[in-house]
């Protein structure tokens, strides 16, 4: 029985910042609960990383992370941080060795676990939650809109003969989605780095998990939250959106505020366009540049921010040499690295938001209220632009047609050009009905995620019962202990 009616939760992030983040909030989510004790474990860098703003009441357990054993360079702990795409194999094998890591310390952490919450792609956390006896809940930090996708390829496999580039429909889904094989991601759609192994050991140790946090809320998918909870037996928790239960803020992210908050209070309501691709996209100079032009031709206030760190030298230059920075000074900002984004996205000014279509990104827009400009690179980001665009209504496409696997930029050249990046901004930021009425949907939207989280919302309800169900599971496994003995 757990120890003085309390519930301890061990949660494994994958390690990446959109892996982590999203579980760093779950964390302060599940601690800040009545009777619930949570530990979270990663590695040294990574806890120095995000650890800093923390001040919720949940623990870090340290897990040195094998980058030397593994072949890698020392202080590579996150998949932001592989300096080349040869060296993702040995990424996954350090990732792997790190259940030896936990099972040195598992006796150190106290009082014992009740539950594992761990991504997807910790698979090994499912052999070690059936040698402890725990159960063990898989998060996987998208939709359910996304899981079904996911699960009815693995079941139906309806791409396999179909032409790369020929529409298919995703079958079991409740609303006509169409995809093509070169849309899909990598499980379906191999990029040059062979990781099928490691994806079929995450999607076994998937199959046999107790459960699913989703970081999602129930009103924006309620159809496919209904069809998945038929698959997984009824244990599926929408706990989200995640990044609603982040307020932390560090001194850096104070300072960059001021600086884009003042910049954006110059600007008219809904009138700029903020530009990011998250954390691990890579778009290569000619590419980033046609994006460039394609804003300036919009002839609209923007943000951009350039993460440029594999191309910095080429990006620099032809910022500089072209006159593009001069020519937009006055309506444009542009950021270098990190940026604020929850805050930006928050801002009156900011009339839309150019996207990569990573789930955490999507939901941050929802949250704000800001209809989506959507331009999918790799992984599950062309099925969270079918949800957007199709389902949700809540964005418009600027007609990308195909994955670019992380690592093979440069072997696609330029994919989207700057007019169709020019008529995507100019559809959703014109003022006309279409318009209009995306605009109030998103907005309206964000009005039901914030509500989710709070007392009597879905989320919360939901939080509360993905507690009681591991609670009752520990009751009934103390009383047929009781019996056995």
């Amino acid at each position: 029985m757990p120890t003085d009616n309390k519930i301890h939760f061990l949660l494994i992030p994958h390690i990446g910042p959109g892996h982590t983040i999203p579980m760093i909030d779950m964390a302060k989510l599940l601690a800040n609960q009545p009777n619930v004790t949570v530990t979270l474990a990663t590695t040294p860098l990574n806890i120095a990383r995000y650890g800093s703003a923390i001040i919720d009441p949940f623990r870090f357990l340290e897990l040195p992370f094998p980058a030397v054993e593994a072949g890698l360079p020392e202080g590579c702990e996150s998949t932001d941080k592989i300096p080349s795409i040869d060296l993702v194999p040995n990424f996954l094998t350090a990732i792997d060795m790190l259940q030896q890591k936990l099972e040195q310390r598992f006796h150190t952490i106290k009082p014992r676990v009740n539950c594992i919450i761990s991504d997807k792609y910790m698979s090994w956390t499912g052999d070690f939650a059936d040698k402890y006896k725990i159960p063990r809940i898989m998060f996987d930090g998208m939709s359910c809109f996304n899981e079904l996708c996911y699960n009815n390829l693995y079941e139906h496999k309806v791409f396999e003969e179909m032409p790369e580039s020929e529409p298919f429909v995703v079958p079991g889904l409740p609303d006509r989605i169409e995809l093509t094989r070169k849309q899909l991601p990598p499980e379906f759609n191999p990029s040059s780095i062979d990781t099928s192994v490691f994806r079929q050991r995450a999607r076994d140790a998937e199959v046999r998990a107790y459960g699913v946090v989703i970081n999602s809320f129930e009103e924006l998918e309620q159809e496919c939250v209904k069809e998945y909870k038929k698959l997984r037996n009824g244990k599926v928790w929408c706990i989200g959106p995640l990044s609603l239960c982040n307020s932390d803020k560090s001194n850096k992210e104070l300072i960059d505020d001021e600086k884009c908050l003042k910049w954006l209070d110059s600007r008219e309501p809904d009138s700029v366009v903020y530009v990011s691709f998250g954390s691990l996209v890579r778009v290569n100079t000619p590419q980033l540049i046609e994006l460039g032009l394609g804003l300036e031709a919009s002839n609209r206030p923007f943000i951009w921010v350039i993460k440029s760190v594999h191309r910095e030298k080429e990006v620099e230059e032809w910022l500089a040499e072209s006159g593009f920075e001069e020519r937009i000074k006055d309506r444009g900002l542009i950021i270098r690295g990190w940026a604020p984004q929850v805050p930006i996205l928050s801002h009156p000014s900011v009339g839309a938001f150019l996207t990569h279509c990573g789930w955490n990104s999507t939901l941050e827009s929802v949250c704000a209220g800001v209809p989506m400009i959507t331009w999918p690179q790799f992984a599950e980001q062309f099925i969270n632009e079918q949800l957007i665009v199709q389902v949700l209504g809540l964005g418009v496409g600027v007609g990308a047609d195909s994955v670019v696997h992380v690592g093979e930029e440069d072997r696609f050249g330029v994919k989207v050009k700057r007019e169709s990046i020019k008529n995507a901004v100019e559809n959703v930021m014109d003022g006309g009905s279409q318009e209009n009425e995306r605009r109030m949907r998103s907005k309206e939207f964000g009005k039901i995620a914030n509500n989710a989280i709070k007392e009597g919302g879905s989320s919360y309800l939901n939080l509360t019962l993905l507690i009681q169900d591991i609670m009752h599971h520990e009751n009934a496994e103390a009383s047929s202990k009781k019996v056995d003995i």
